[in-house]
């Protein structure tokens, strides 16, 4: 069996038609979700704090830095506490 990846990726919202809870134009870190994905479906944390799944044409994956998936990340943990 594989060891799952923990590069972090980061999914860009570009459409939330039948999802209103998903903000255009905001980032959401992809949670691992490999029968989602066979379904056409990623799992991401959505305004409500929680993951759910997701159509994967409402995203569009992005590359960023280092610094930047930190501050990301480090920005979710703040706003959960």
């Amino acid at each position: 069996m594989a060891k799952p990846s923990n590069k972090r990726r980061f999914l860009l919202c570009v459409r939330n038609k039948g999802c209103e809870d998903l903000e255009i134009r905001k980032l959401y870190e992809q949670l691992p979700d490999r029968r989602g994905v066979e379904e056409g479906l990623v799992r991401v944390v959505d305004e409500s704090g929680d993951a759910y799944l997701y159509p994967a044409t409402n995203f569009v994956a992005v590359e960023l830095s280092r610094e930047a998936k930190r501050a990301l990340v480090a920005g979710s943990r703040r706003s959960a506490a």
